[in-house]
């Protein structure tokens, strides 16, 4: 298989979006988050493309405004709002770095690298910046994304697995200095680059992923999966996920009204919910206040009860099982069958039993009596 990273993201992310773009390469046009990514990714590698002096500032956001399409957008107050945020994150960027001081080894690089012993698979992409620094190099891509994931997320992404595998399919004497490459991911939009290292294992594990992703595509039967993601899909109109979306509701107007109704009750409830919510604790601050798990109105009567449920030592509670052939029926420690089991031992070794058990949770709960 020839594939790439994107679309193997796309396979994790939703199956039946990965078949509508790579197998039946049905073709959306590209959305406002494309147009914007590409455009800041294309004014970077003006900023860092070699040159006898490195462009400025101005010279940035000259090319950036000059390859703006509002057209891209819905209305202007987006537009506006979109365009400022670029310009903002380009000056972000040239004020936390000197594209001067940046040994470039390449940009927009692009790469086909193997994997797999018995069946070969091709994985293709582009690098958005390779380094060469003062020990190793580094290898970069930027990131137009929102959200800001944790350091752990990064260590194991495979996205820059891939890079680096890539990286060392073409110069395979780093491998014996991987411990001075590193990978980052630049997210532009809050001005912060998270870096990671990754070792010879760490590569081979993201190839034996790899090649696991693509068996499962293999076997895959693309149902679709919703996300958050969906809003920005450009499949929306063809996927059976959405298909009531697109329909005309004129053919439904009793259904239509049913949905709404639906829907404010459920909303009715949540408020309901998070208002019993506060009340619960502002009952139990007063009742640790006044030391007392009861209350008292004319309305009537408030009980708090603690509720706790309990799981087991297993090697204790095995100990005490086994020499009277009960624990192969134990099915689950902390399970019915425990439960029935216990009732019936002798109180000796109920009383043993018990010291094998702590409490795993505490939950206070508000019974509500009409009258006194």
């Amino acid at each position: 298989m020839n594939t790439s990273y994107s679309a193997l993201d796309t396979f994790l992310t939703c199956p039946r979006k990965y078949k509508y773009s790579q197998i039946d390469r049905i073709k959306t046009p590209k959305s406002k988050e494309q147009f914007f990514g590409t455009l800041l990714h294309s004014t970077l590698k003006i900023v860092h493309t070699p040159g006898i002096l490195s462009p400025t500032l101005e010279q940035a956001l000259d090319y950036f405004s000059k390859n703006w399409n509002a057209e891209v957008f819905s209305d202007e107050t987006e537009e506006r709002a979109a365009f400022a945020q670029g310009v903002g994150m380009i000056h972000d960027y040239f004020k936390k770095n000197d594209p001067a001081k940046f040994n470039i080894v390449d940009l927009e690089s692009r790469f086909q690298v193997e994997m797999g012993d018995q069946e070969k698979h091709a994985i293709s992409g582009i690098i958005d910046r390779i380094d060469r620094t003062e020990d190793g190099y580094e290898i970069i891509d930027y990131k137009t994304t929102r959200k800001l994931p944790s350091q752990e997320k990064v260590d194991n992404d495979l996205q820059l697995s891939i890079y680096l595998a890539a990286f060392l399919a073409r110069y395979p004497k780093e491998a014996e200095n991987i411990d001075k490459i590193n990978v980052s991911l630049y997210y532009l939009k809050h001005g912060v680059k998270l870096s990671s290292r990754r070792t010879l294992a760490d590569v081979k594990k993201s190839e034996e992923f790899v090649l696991d992703l693509i068996r499962q595509i293999g076997e895959s039967k693309f149902e679709p999966t919703i996300s958050g993601l969906c809003d920005w899909c450009g499949y929306q109109n063809i996927c059976p996920m959405w298909k009531h979306k697109f329909k005309d509701k004129k053919e439904d107007v009793e259904i239509e009204k049913i949905i709404g109704e639906y829907i404010s009750l459920k909303d009715e409830v949540k408020s309901k919910t998070d208002r019993l919510g506060e009340l619960q604790e502002i009952l139990s601050s007063y009742m640790d206040s006044e030391k007392v798990d009861q209350v008292f109105a004319d309305a009537g009567r408030i009980l708090r009860t603690l509720r706790k449920t309990y799981k087991y030592d297993k090697d204790k509670l095995r100990a005490i099982l086994e020499p009277r052939d009960l624990w192969e029926d134990v099915l689950k420690v902390d399970g019915v069958a425990l439960k029935k089991i216990l009732g019936i031992l002798p109180f000796e070794a109920r009383r043993e039993a018990e010291k094998a058990r702590e409490t795993d949770k505490e939950s206070k709960s508000f019974v509500v009596k009409k009258g006194y």
